[in-house]
């Protein structure tokens, strides 16, 4: 067979070791030169620059990297090709479910979704759920309330999930499904939202499975090589049947929740560790723990009151997880090889979650970590933090943040800053909170902006290659010895203006020396 314009070798999936392939003309890197990348057995052997540079992996030096007898070329014309592009925090099986659901996004008010549902239900068989998903209530004049469904859907049940899944909103009939009759509003927020968020969004096993391998083709078509899954379930268990069931288009990292921390402790698992079945594909991914809830809820941890909330006992948010329980689980993670990665969104949370980290004196990660104080920037470097982050968020939510956080934007998605005081950053959608495409977080990122208006804070703007590497797991450019993990563009990034990075070209990607998009 061919793929790539006439390119042999195998497509993701099939058996067999990939064959070896040299792409050659092919721009190696953003803004790097004209050159060829030979691939063998899953990894990149040698990168050669036509001007005579040359980088080839130790153990294959004794070969030619210029001419590997048998190996398939591949003209690329020029092609740029770049490490493949990961997103690290992605919720996999309500991003896949969400394409198959009611879309509210966009909706302004809670009447509108009202409405919506009414319209939505008339084509759906008699007595079946109606679930819908991304509402944002934070700019609303009017509050999400189960008298409004209920109008529109008196015996149907409905279940609605807000766009940063902190909140789900149901009808009488929804609550009563889920376990939750006599609730008062309908609306459920933080631990009330994720106690029954599986019941809201799951489908059978099967079904899921088939949208989730969907929804990884289609990430692999953007450029995606591997993900980081904090899908609300038993992910090493999911992620395991997946893999023994059919070959993976990317790389999983498959996050643990504290509900499976002792099993997973218990199999003698640790962060990075491969599990047996994959074929290398699924590793087990960092313990998952909480400090605060979201901007969009009002319940993201702050040190100063949400406007009009001044003197209810939730003014400055929610703490989701008492300290000392985030400390105990933390070192329990860590003293077992378990890296935990704790949600903090609120300046306030983001200080708990870097003091537990040096009481702790563990790595990790700090998931969105979008309010920051100025002097727990540079903290997150000092005590080897990396500060997982979803660029698209700030574009997103600068409206709600400028009506939640005024006063305080400035240090509200302070990528450059991080940057500066030299803390590692990786780049995430939070999918499905924002689409499972990481040119749309580049863009954001080198923009801070993604309408006609002009850039918010344009202080904390990145450079391009910055946003690249922050999108590529730290990696700049292709490297021998590497897997062979690559993405090919038709425009080299240092060339675009945002528009056209959010639209970026991918010709190609390949995962693990395996063609995972290309024409085939």
């Amino acid at each position: 067979m061919t793929s790539l314009d006439g390119m042999p070798g195998l497509r993701a999936g099939e058996p067999g070791d990939p064959p070896a392939v040299t792409l050659a003309r092919v721009r190696i890197g953003p803004g790097g030169p004209l050159g060829s990348v030979r691939i063998a057995g899953g990894r990149i052997v040698a990168v050669v620059a036509e001007d005579g540079r040359e980088d080839v992996a130790e153990d294959t030096a004794g070969e030619s990297a210029r001419d590997a007898a048998g190996d398939a070329v591949v003209d690329l014309g020029g092609r740029t090709v770049l490490p493949g592009l990961w997103d690290g925090h992605v919720h996999m099986a309500q991003w896949a479910g969400n394409r198959h659901r009611l879309d509210l996004s966009g909706l302004g008010s809670a009447r509108a979704v009202a409405e919506a549902v009414r319209r939505h239900a008339a084509g759906l068989p008699a007595g079946e759920m109606l679930t819908g998903h991304s509402f944002r209530d934070g700019l609303w004049s009017d509050t999400p309330h189960l008298s409004l469904l209920d109008a529109v859907c008196p015996d149907r049940p409905v279940a609605l999930v807000a766009a940063d899944l902190h909140a789900a909103w149901l009808n009488s009939a929804g609550l009563a499904r889920v376990g939750r009759g006599g609730h008062p509003t309908g609306l459920l927020r933080e631990h009330e939202c994720f106690e029954v968020l599986d019941a809201l969004t799951e489908a059978p096993a099967e079904a899921l499975d088939r949208w989730v391998a969907e929804a990884c083709r289609d990430a692999a078509a953007r450029g995606v090589t591997g993900i980081v899954d904090f899908h609300f379930a038993d992910n090493v268990t999911d992620w395991s049947r997946r893999a023994a069931a059919a070959p993976l288009a990317v790389r999983v990292r498959a996050a643990v929740y504290p509900a499976q921390l002792e099993e997973v402790i218990e199999r003698g698992l640790r962060t990075g560790d491969v599990l047996p079945g994959t074929g290398g594909m699924v590793r087990v991914g960092p313990l998952k723990l909480f400090t605060d809830g979201s901007l969009n809820t009002r319940t993201a941890l702050c040190s100063d009151p949400y406007p009009g909330l001044e003197g209810t006992p939730e003014a400055y948010g929610v703490q989701e997880t008492p300290r000392e329980e985030l400390l105990r689980l933390m070192r329990r993670a860590a003293a077992h090889g378990l890296e935990p990665a704790v949600h903090a969104i609120g300046d306030r949370a983001n200080t708990l979650a870097l003091d537990a980290f040096e009481a702790v004196g563990c790595r990790g990660r700090i998931e969105h970590a979008q309010l920051l104080t100025a002097a727990d920037v540079p903290r997150f470097a000092e005590l080897g933090v990396t500060a997982s982050v979803q660029p698209a968020h700030a574009p997103d939510d600068r409206d709600v943040a400028d009506r939640h956080w005024a006063g305080r934007t400035g240090r509200a998605f302070a990528y450059a800053d991080l940057l500066a005081a030299g803390v590692r950053l990786e780049f995430g959608s939070d999918a499905p909170v924002s689409a499972l495409d990481p040119w749309l977080g580049i863009a954001a990122a080198v923009s801070r902006t993604a309408d006609e208006r002009p850039a918010w804070h344009p202080e904390q703007r990145l450079p391009v290659r910055a946003a690249l590497s922050a999108s590529a797991l730290g990696r700049s450019r292709p490297r021998a010895g590497a897997p062979a993990d690559l993405v090919i563009v038709d425009v080299d990034p240092l060339e675009a203006d945002a528009p056209a990075l959010r639209d970026m070209p991918v010709h190609a990607t390949m995962t693990a020396g395996r063609w995972t998009h290309g024409p085939c």
